[in-house]
């Protein structure tokens, strides 16, 4: 089914409108369909990050400046960034090293982290902390079932990892 609108490409939006018990239906490509206002993948939500994103890196640097960050990987660039508020991938923050600094220098007043440092739990502590519970769930089981040759090995198990 071709779109009702531009007649070229085929509709897959599909929009029922009633007006005075009226029933009308309107077959839209994607492309029309956004420029109607109906979302689509075409037509991406604008992130309410880049509006901010934009205003300060404007206020901070000229536009030659804040435009010359382009991502050698993937191929964004900066005015990319501050519309989507989003990296295109991890390249990205090399290209756009400069810029990203003084937009966190503006943003966070320092580029460089000064708060509390998150220190991971020893993987050791969570693997022995999550075999301790699972025995102990299996050691309830078992005697609630009157499994008593399980729930003593079990309970042996246990005296172990103690």
């Amino acid at each position: 089914m071709l779109c009702d609108h531009c007649k070229e490409r085929d509709a897959v939006v599909h929009l029922t409108r009633i007006v005075d018990n009226a029933v009308t239906q309107l077959h839209l490509c994607e492309k029309c369909a956004a420029e109607k206002g109906v979302e689509t993948t075409i037509a991406l939500p604008q992130h309410p990050l880049g509006e901010i994103l934009q205003a300060v890196q404007q206020q901070a640097t000229p536009a030659s400046v804040a435009d010359a960050g382009v991502c050698a990987f993937c191929g964004a660039t900066a005015r990319d960034f501050r519309a989507s508020g989003r990296l295109g991938c991890a390249h990205c923050y090399d290209a756009m090293e400069t810029s990203l600094r003084e937009l966190l220098r503006r943003l966070h007043g320092s580029s460089k982290h000064v708060g509390r440092r998150y220190e991971a739990p020893l993987p050791e502590s969570l693997v022995e902390g999550d075999a301790r519970a699972a025995l102990t769930d299996r050691l309830r089981r078992a005697v609630e079932s009157e499994q008593f040759e399980l729930a003593a090995e079990l309970r042996d198990k246990l005296r172990v990892l103690e």
